[in-house]
């Protein structure tokens, strides 16, 4: 059963961020202290810690630091978690051949999240009970479902606290649409559908960055330390959030459209961090967010029993999807013209056309989909190249 992240405001009062904030710091210096064990360890042996052997160490930890008596005792195991993940995905980066970098240190205000794995929270109509922390206001705007597995609390650059569940959930049963799909993503229009249906690009950060200038400009005018430069601050990162929220809520609704309207959806299996290479586009290719949207795409398509398939794109806009003769093409070139079968149309819908005749031919074979809810801090492959500028990376929010 796929897991779906729900995700809730938290409005904590004074005492309650105080107690949040420390926790925070608590959990980094453990995070630090567990991090350099490790890498002693593997300096000395060759060997890395199993999370057992990371667990222990909190034991004695404990004993010398009295503070951490504080902090619920799961929540510290899920430190010992996050170091074990860490090198386990830099080696199998490594082993794939991938570019990877081994788990870092802390800086203070770098560490941003606690995770409650099993226990240790309920919510109790609008409040949200947390052990060693005490009950928190909850905006539960809509309810949850399934059955819990993981609680996470993070705080926002911008100082907003939120609450993230992660939830299995039995797959919805409805009527699965039967029609199958290309679709071609862009920068002029952000989706191209085999069917002739177009979805205009919002260019939501392109928007901002007139205000966002601004108050960059003005932040940088801030003496360093004071209290001005963390309001000017806030500012500047509640934009960006503003616009991440912007964006996050166009995916969504862009995405379950399609999964509503199409049974099998094929989409080119894009590289985007080969794409951001070309600095002339990449600000606006990380503002569209194509990997985020055909990850809404997969899991959504799974739980409603329809399913992404992603083909090769080498040439999907070069070739004519009539003749299947190559016809060169640059970035300029908006229609596709071909001199050999006579066929002219939109580029696009060209290219989306040939995604979908490609996407049959290999489309019998299984569902391209990736469970929703893994840790976003402990998996290396989800939405990061998405992300937009100077923004914290979030799991996309099931809808």
């Amino acid at each position: 059963m796929p897991r779906l992240m729900f995700k809730y405001r938290l409005y904590p009062n004074k005492n309650q961020i105080t107690i949040l904030t420390e926790q925070l710091e608590l959990c980094r210096q453990t995070y630090n202290w567990l991090l350099s064990s490790h890498r002693r360890t593997y300096e000395d042996t060759g060997k890395t810690l199993a999370q057992f052997d990371l667990n222990n160490s909190l034991i004695f930890l404990k004993q010398q630091k009295t503070d951490m008596t504080k902090i619920y005792a799961q929540v510290l195991q899920n430190i010992s978690k996050r170091i074990k993940d860490g090198y386990t995905n830099f080696f199998a980066r490594r082993k794939a051949g991938l570019k990877a970098g081994l788990p870092r240190f802390k800086k203070i205000g770098q560490y941003k999240s606690i995770t409650y794995p099993q226990y240790g929270f309920k919510v109790v109509g609008n409040k949200l009970c947390l052990s060693k922390i005490g009950d928190i206001k909850i905006r539960l705007h809509r309810p949850l479902r399934g059955q819990t597995k993981t609680l996470t609390i993070k705080q926002r650059p911008s100082g907003k606290w939120y609450a993230v569940f992660s939830c299995v959930v039995e797959t919805q049963s409805k009527e699965k649409p039967h029609k199958d799909i290309g679709i071609d993503v862009g920068l002029n229009t952000y989706a191209t559908l085999s069917d002739e249906t177009r979805i205009e690009n919002p260019r939501l950060y392109r928007k901002s960055e007139k205000k966002l200038a601004k108050l960059q400009k003005t932040l940088s005018r801030k003496k360093k330390g004071s209290n001005n430069r963390n309001k000017a601050r806030i500012k500047v990162a509640q934009l960006h959030e503003k616009t991440e929220n912007r964006r996050t809520d166009f995916l969504h609704k862009a995405s379950r459209n399609i999964v509503d309207t199409y049974g099998t959806v094929y989409v080119e299996d894009l590289k985007i961090h080969d794409l951001v290479k070309n600095h002339c586009l990449a600000k606006s290719i990380s503002d569209a967010g194509w990997n985020t949207f055909t990850y809404m795409i997969s899991y959504k398509a799974e739980n409603a029993g329809g399913r992404l398939v992603k083909v090769d794109p080498r040439n999907t806009t070069q070739n004519c999807s009539q003749c299947g003769e190559r016809v060169e093409k640059t970035l300029s070139d908006r229609t596709h013209d071909c001199p050999h079968c006579g066929l002219v149309m939109d580029r696009d819908l060209n290219a989306a056309l040939n995604i979908l005749a490609r996407g049959r031919e290999i489309g019998r074979g299984p569902p391209e989909y990736t469970p929703v809810g893994e840790e976003t801090n402990t998996q290396f492959s989800v939405v990061e190249q998405a992300a937009s500028m100077n923004q914290e990376v979030s799991l996309p929010v099931g809808r």
